[in-house]
């Protein structure tokens, strides 16, 4: 008997969240019923969610920025759809993959500089993984440093150089020799690297928690320090690569950086199967598969799946045909440069920072008495609170779906589909306007249903058992 998909689909309609607060995760489950994000989406396409009531939905979210060329993209899917019609071989395991070596080399064209080999992976979190063990491997030294709020994944190995605590808690001991440095410091960076027992710096070229921009050349020298001191610099472009920030790479916003590792995943993917890559110079590669006995020291099963690379390159392809980077410098600026506008009119917004369609919208303490007061109520309530007042209205109101950007910072973070218009610009700038609207005026409906919230959730929530709102990667 075959699997109907159409047809399973159909009979559990709407059961989503009752099935996820039985058998997944009844504390998310709860979370986003709470805050009103409890929609059941039953079709997806480019920039595109529509709920089992019809709603359409602009996705700025993007699946964490998995979909960079957009949901169910249709050019993607043809490729993968030909491909699995070819009833080709995949995972041989004793073999030399022909489709990996063809989107190692796509891969390679890419970068703005020279990097040698690719390693595959099936995601970000094993890329860091992958390039921990590397950097040992290849400098003989143990130490890996990373910077205050970076997120580099969840796994043990990438939990210890995790620079959110809360991802942390009742996970240690983690693993030794890991240091944390502020970001955008290279005084810090010189310091911890001079000891001469670091393997390797691992950093995002911006930092998806908060959407942090380093100062400019902070890279090239953060590189340059790392040469000096015999360590690795080894960059994270798991959610800034591809495109995201108007250039390939995130790295290339800066001059002649040279990294020794460059992390790929998430957008890679097409959307559609799970991929990472690791590229690295060659003399790093040959000290961990130094010799024929030591050829797969370090292996995954999946990780030159035929389908992960057919995705992979379609979706390089697709990129360079519809010229989805400069799409992004273009829209991400017109983004930018329009809530800045904003920024003037509204007490709550602190700053806007952006580099292509990686936007964070930060607010602050306003200055006159009742907002302020507002301010305080929400934030005695929890620290988590404030931004849901702009997350909510957005989705329940005018149908965006948007993301908080970390825990205990006051930004909303936009990384939406690389496909992305001018309409949509325009659709979200006038719908942000108008909450922001509400937002300041206190007392509101806006601020009843924060109160609501806090006292319902958080002000309940005991050290045991911590309730937390949804804070992406």
């Amino acid at each position: 008997m075959t699997l109907n998909i159409e047809s399973l689909l159909s009979e559990a309609r709407g059961q989503n969240y009752n099935l996820h607060n039985e058998h997944i995760n009844p504390a998310f489950t709860k979370v986003l019923r709470t805050i009103g994000f409890d929609r059941n989406y039953v079709r997806a396409e480019g920039q595109y969610l529509w709920d089992d009531k019809d709603n359409k939905y602009l996705d700025m979210l993007a699946g964490y920025g998995v979909f960079n060329v957009g949901r169910n993209n249709a050019t993607i899917k043809k490729a993968l759809i030909d491909f699995l019609d070819c009833n080709y071989p995949s995972l041989v395991q004793l073999d030399a993959p022909l489709l990996s070596g063809l989107l190692a080399k796509e891969l390679k064209k890419r970068m703005s500089c020279q990097l040698d080999y690719v390693y595959f992976t099936n995601s970000g979190t094993e890329g860091v993984e992958t390039a921990i063990k590397f950097a040992r491997c290849a400098t003989g030294r143990a130490g890996i440093v990373h910077a205050q709020h970076s997120f580099h994944g969840l796994s043990t190995g990438s939990l210890s150089i995790n620079g959110d605590n809360i991802f942390k808690e009742g996970f240690a001991p983690f693993l030794p020799d890991t240091y944390t440095i502020p970001f955008n410091d290279l005084s810090a960076l010189e310091e911890v690297l001079a000891g001469n027992k670091i393997a390797a710096f691992i950093v995002e070229p911006i930092q998806g928690k908060g959407v942090n921009i380093p100062d400019k050349g902070y890279l090239t020298e953060a590189a340059r320090l790392c040469r000096k001191h015999k360590a690795l610099f080894v960059a994270d472009e798991v959610q800034t690569g591809l495109g995201r920030t108007g250039k390939f790479l995130a790295l290339e916003h800066d001059e002649n950086v040279e990294p020794d590792m460059v992390i790929l995943s998430k957008s890679l993917s097409g959307g559609y199967v799970p991929v990472g890559a690791v590229l690295t110079r060659k003399w790093i590669f040959n000290k961990v598969f130094s010799s024929m006995e030591r050829s797969v020291v370090h292996s995954s099963t999946f990780g030159q799946g035929s389908l992960a690379m057919v995705a992979g390159l379609a979706t390089l392809e697709y990129i360079d045909d519809k010229n989805l980077i400069e799409n992004a410098r273009r829209m991400g600026n017109l983004a930018g440069e329009r809530l800045q506008n904003l920024s003037e009119q509204y007490e709550f917004i602190h700053d806007i920072r952006w580099r292509g369609l990686m936007i964070a919208i930060e607010f602050s303490e306003p200055k006159s008495f009742s907002l302020r007061a507002a301010w305080n109520m929400v934030h005695k309530l929890n620290k988590d609170l404030f931004p849901q007042a702009v997350t909510i209205p957005l989705l329940q109101d005018y149908q965006i779906l948007t993301q908080v950007a970390g825990h205990h910072i006051d930004v909303i973070k936009l990384i939406p589909p690389l496909i992305i218009d001018e309409e949509d610009i325009n659709y979200f700038i006038n719908s942000f306007s108008k909450v922001m609207d509400n937002l300041h005026k206190f007392p509101g409906p806006v601020w009843e249903v924060l109160s609501r919230i806090g006292k319902s959730i958080f002000a309940k929530t005991n050290a045991d058992e911590k309730l937390q709102y949804a804070s992406y990667q």
